[in-house]
């Protein structure tokens, strides 16, 4: 891998990371058509690596808000006061949460790194996941504020972030998608899919950094990857959370669609190979 794969990777990344539209999906077509094959572990690890530029703009951008709920959440744990507090609950939402995918992806690596990283994968979970978030915006009642969080919402939204672990199903798709199912309003369910990401993208990025060095993609070309993702990704949360205040995430969805059916047309016409 060269600097400029590493650039468009970059881009690929900062644009699809939060986006319900499955970074890791758009990374394996990007990597694809770039010439790369997308099942070398290198190539694999490097896709996660790289996710840690986005985990750095979601830390710069909500840096009060993550400060405040380390805080609380620690204070917590040794004065009860503090336990009753949004902030001290939020901490444990976002560690209960992050179990299932930290579980499913660590047992379920070899299947994930070896037979999900097909492009018949990401084309069916493409479009199969758009009728979830397609209902779940048809049955939205969004009556429900972040200060009304439970653990049964935490735990719910975790299994959807480990379902993400497919290509092309999306991580914010899913859980901002069964955060809607949860009765949560748009915007309460997009900042809990951001913070959820952290813990989870981060041990992803850093478990699967030795695989991305492993082959011929040095530590510049990595670096760059990531400065990229980080610089394109604070752009795309802060017009993500202005979007989902006033449109529903079933915009995305055509696209999606398209995008699925194009994969598979190309994939039966044998233009482009599955891995």
């Amino acid at each position: 891998m060269n600097y400029f794969e590493a650039i468009v990777l970059g881009v690929v990344e900062g644009l699809t990371e939060f986006l319900p539209v499955s970074s890791t999906g758009h990374l394996t077509i990007a990597e694809k058509l770039l010439g790369l094959e997308v099942d070398d572990p290198a190539v694999t690890g490097y896709t996660a690596v790289i996710q840690m530029g986005a985990i750095a703009a979601v830390v710069l951008y909500f840096a009060k808000d993550i400060t405040r709920i380390i805080k609380f959440w620690s204070l917590g744990l040794v004065k009860p006061e503090y336990r009753g507090h949004i902030d001290h609950r939020m901490g444990w939402y976002v560690i209960v949460a992050s179990l299932p995918v930290g579980a499913i992806g660590f047992f379920g690596k070899d299947v994930i790194k070896n037979d999900l990283r097909s492009l018949w994968v990401v084309a069916f979970a493409l479009i199969a996941w758009s009728g979830v978030m397609w209902l779940a915006e048809r049955v939205a009642k969004q009556d429900r504020t972040e200060r009304e969080l439970g653990m049964r919402d935490a735990v719910s939204i975790g299994f959807a972030q480990a379902l993400a672990l497919i290509p092309g199903v999306s991580r914010s798709g899913a859980t901002i998608s069964v955060g809607l199912f949860r009765g949560l309003d748009r915007v309460t369910a997009t900042r809990l899919s951001f913070f959820m990401s952290i813990p989870a993208l981060l041990a992803a990025g850093l478990y699967q950094l030795g695989d991305a060095l492993s082959g011929d993609i040095t530590l510049g070309v990595a670096l760059v990857g990531v400065f990229v993702a980080f610089l394109v990704a604070y752009a795309s949360i802060a017009w993500l959370l202005k979007f989902v205040a006033h449109h529903t995430i079933a915009w995305f969805v055509p696209y999606r669609v398209g995008l699925g059916v194009l994969l598979i047309v190309l994939l039966s016409t044998g233009t482009l190979s599955a891995t």
